[in-house]
């Protein structure tokens, strides 16, 4: 009996991540509404002091401490050669788990959870270019949210950042 009543919470689980599938939180960026697979989030902070590290590349303004950990920020406008502006009540903070690896994504304002299923999800414009962020144009009505591949965003600025900061001796 006792493992028929725990069945069913591990099938919950098994919900709860497929029903998670689904679901990018969106944020605008410049003049334009991005989406990441909820999967990655763990959390969305306010912009906060940000501690700025040498030799690191444009896009990376530096690490914040959240609850103790050190965690390196990168500016997407930057990232996507997008013109930089100042920080406002508005910025935020969106910290993503990538491989085990954390990292901040500062992006203008997050704005909400959308459900959009593979079928209203076309892959990206093919131009040769920097398209290598973009996992796919997600469809919501007559609207259309840039989908972003964050293991690609935050692949490289991600090891550089942790390279340094996970081997710090006391």
């Amino acid at each position: 009996m006792a493992d028929v009543a725990e069945m069913p919470g591990q099938e919950g689980f098994q919900q709860m991540e497929d029903a998670q599938r689904d679901l990018f939180l969106t944020f605008h960026l410049h003049n334009e509404d991005y989406g990441m697979a909820i999967t990655y989030v763990t959390e969305i902070i306010g912009i906060q002091k940000i501690t700025k590290l040498p030799d690191m590349p444009e896009e990376i303004k530096g690490v914040i401490n959240l609850r103790g950990r050190v965690i390196p920020v990168l500016d997407v406008r930057l990232r996507f050669g997008l013109p930089s502006r100042d920080y406002d009540e508005r910025t935020c903070v969106i910290v993503v788990e990538v491989n085990d690896s954390i990292m901040g994504l500062v992006v203008d304002r997050v704005k909400e959870v959308v459900e959009i299923i593979a079928a209203q999800i076309e892959p990206p414009p093919s131009h040769g270019g920097q398209g290598s962020y973009i996992q796919g144009m997600g469809k919501i009505e007559d609207d259309v949210k840039i989908l972003l591949d964050i293991e690609a965003l935050v692949g490289v600025p991600e090891e550089e950042c942790f390279a340094e900061t996970d081997n710090v001796d006391a």
